[in-house]
């Protein structure tokens, strides 16, 4: 045990939990020249933002795939291209059809227009106005997520300036944007793109980003909010696009592990945390499996608020009212993944062989009576047999990834719930049959693809809980619905990275401003126990 563990030569602080939040968070805490002690359980940091070869010679990007809002300054400030970070941006965002050449989205905006004009001409031409105004209430919306969520409750001055300047921002959007800006959160996202497009073949894949991560369908209220993230998406200042980590979403993990360890951060792997030691309401350290305790004046948890407060904590420290809060947190995991490793780049029907459609995206969403279907199996508790998929092929902007002339598909894969009818224990028996749908559902559009499978890795909401810690296998430590984001995420009174242990905070994405690879989270709360002088 290292010395500076001890109860009378403690850590500044502990962060519970080695992925990409945990460890920013370690960072700016190493920065400002604290002691900073990381642990994960599993045997590599990242946490879900992981890259492993999981088959001789073959890098997935295990869990999460690609990059957007991966904060400007996180990256600046941590110098993280010196240590290794480069993002390369996806070209395009395909969605092949039985019929047709399917439909491409490029960064050329004549090319992108012709191809919008073969289903309707009328889209065509509203499509670039509709990204203009996007791009302004994306642009509304950003500085919230760089900020602490407003407290309406609150009294300081400093939250009041925070709210007035909102409210000002608001105001400035005029009367056409505000009204836009309040149906993207209450609207659908279907109905919100009812109102300006007609094409089912457009219509489908810009719904999908609405239900990434939540047990909601492209028709449930609320939505419509989420679609805003496509168009908040910022790599090295170019607005509104999104990349991929030569490396994997790992190398983003690893360029900020290496920065932490740069400033001073001590970093361990294979070291699991049985629970938070709290004596007196105050948390001083944690307990490890191993049987050591670790002292710590701060104690931050990188792990989901349900995990942290109910597993690490336990109820009998926590205040009752509390208790209830976090037992109605919603998590409800609705996806999976399947990575598969290629001995040559499979060739879709409507656009064979290789080309630039293959690297950006690729989004197996036909139309919305295609992902409305897949939902409905998961609402009776299947995962959809006919999915919405969405992959990208690493190895096109990152040959290191295979073997050359081999490649990699990462698959994101929507619906599959945790809590399927047989409960959610049964999904090792179901794991490969949900492989197997994926698989067969991909070759309906690549009708080559299994005879150049070599392997492959399958992962269920189940297998993200088990082996990732993400509870009922939500990639976001919770739900991005309205009643769960700003100042009531994790739940309302506690958004502003403390909690109701006294020394113990959150840096995870279960706090403001939310999931997706944005180190916001671990930077926000890391600035706010500096402020506070809590560490």
């Amino acid at each position: 045990m290292s010395a500076l563990g001890t109860r009378s030569n403690p850590y500044d602080a502990i962060v519970v939990g080695g992925g990409h939040n945990g460890l920013t968070c370690a960072a700016y805490l190493a920065r400002a020249g604290k002691k900073v002690l990381v642990l994960e359980r599993r045997h590599v940091l990242g946490g879900a933002a992981v890259s492993e070869e999981i088959i001789p010679g073959y890098t997935f990007t295990v869990c999460s795939y690609v990059v957007s809002l991966l904060r400007p300054h996180v990256i600046r400030d941590l110098d993280l291209s010196r240590h290794g970070l480069e993002i390369v941006p996806l070209e395009c965002s395909f969605t092949p059809h039985h019929e047709g050449p399917g439909l491409c989205r490029w960064p050329d905006p004549a090319k992108t227009r012709d191809e919008i004009a073969r289903f309707s001409r009328h889209d065509a031409d509203l499509y670039p106005q509709f990204g203009k105004i996007m791009g302004k209430l994306a642009r509304f919306a950003k500085p919230i997520i760089d900020e602490p969520a407003p407290d309406p409750s609150s009294f300081r001055p400093s939250d009041l300036k925070q709210l007035l300047g909102l409210g000002k921002a608001f105001r400035d959007l005029g009367d056409d944007l505000a009204a836009l800006q309040f149906k993207l959160t209450t609207m659908s996202a279907v109905d919100f793109l009812d109102e300006w497009f007609e094409s089912e073949q457009l219509k489908a894949p810009m719904a999908c980003s609405g239900i990434i991560g939540t047990m909601l369908g492209v028709h449930s209220p609320g939505t419509a909010y989420v679609l805003l993230h496509h168009y908040m998406g910022e790599i090295d200042g170019s607005s509104r696009a999104w990349g991929f980590a030569k490396g994997g979403t790992g190398a983003i993990s690893n360029a900020i592990a290496s920065a932490a360890t740069e400033l001073g951060a001590e970093l361990r792997v294979s070291s699991p945390v049985s629970s938070i030691i709290v004596e007196k309401g105050s948390a001083v350290g944690v307990a490890m499996e191993s049987g050591d305790d670790l002292y710590a004046r701060t104690v931050v948890s990188g792990c989901e608020p349900r995990l942290t407060f109910l597993g690490l904590v336990g109820e009998q420290n926590l205040p009752d009212d509390f208790v209830t809060a976090m037992k109605r947190y919603k998590l409800r995991g609705s996806s999976g993944k399947v990575n598969i490793a290629l001995d040559a780049l499979p060739s879709f029907s409507c656009r064979p062989g290789d080309g630039p459609h293959l690297r950006g995206d690729v989004a197996i969403a036909p139309d919305i009576d295609y992902l409305e279907r897949a939902y409905d199996d998961a609402k009776y508790g299947d995962f959809s047999h006919r999915p919405y998929i969405n992959l990208v092929f690493p190895t096109l902007l990152d040959r290191n990834m295979a073997p050359p002339g081999h490649h990699v598909m990462s698959c994101f894969v929507q619906y599959a719930p945790y809590a399927i009818k047989e409960g959610p224990e049964h999904w090792p028996e179901r794991r490969d049959a949900f492989g197997e749908t994926v698989i067969d559902t991909l070759e309906e559009y690549c009708p080559d693809i299994r005879k150049h499978i070599v392997g492959k890795q399958v992962l269920t909401p189940w297998d993200l809980e088990q082996e990732f810690g993400l509870t009922e296998g939500n990639i976001f430590h919770g739900e991005l619905t309205l009643d769960q984001l700003l100042f009531q995420r994790p739940t309302a009174g506690w958004a502003r990275y403390e909690t109701p242990v006294d020394r113990l905070w959150l840096c995870s994405s279960g706090v403001h401003p939310g999931g997706g690879i944005m180190s916001a989270p671990g930077y926000l709360a890391a600035q706010r126990m500096l402020e506070k002088g809590a560490v």
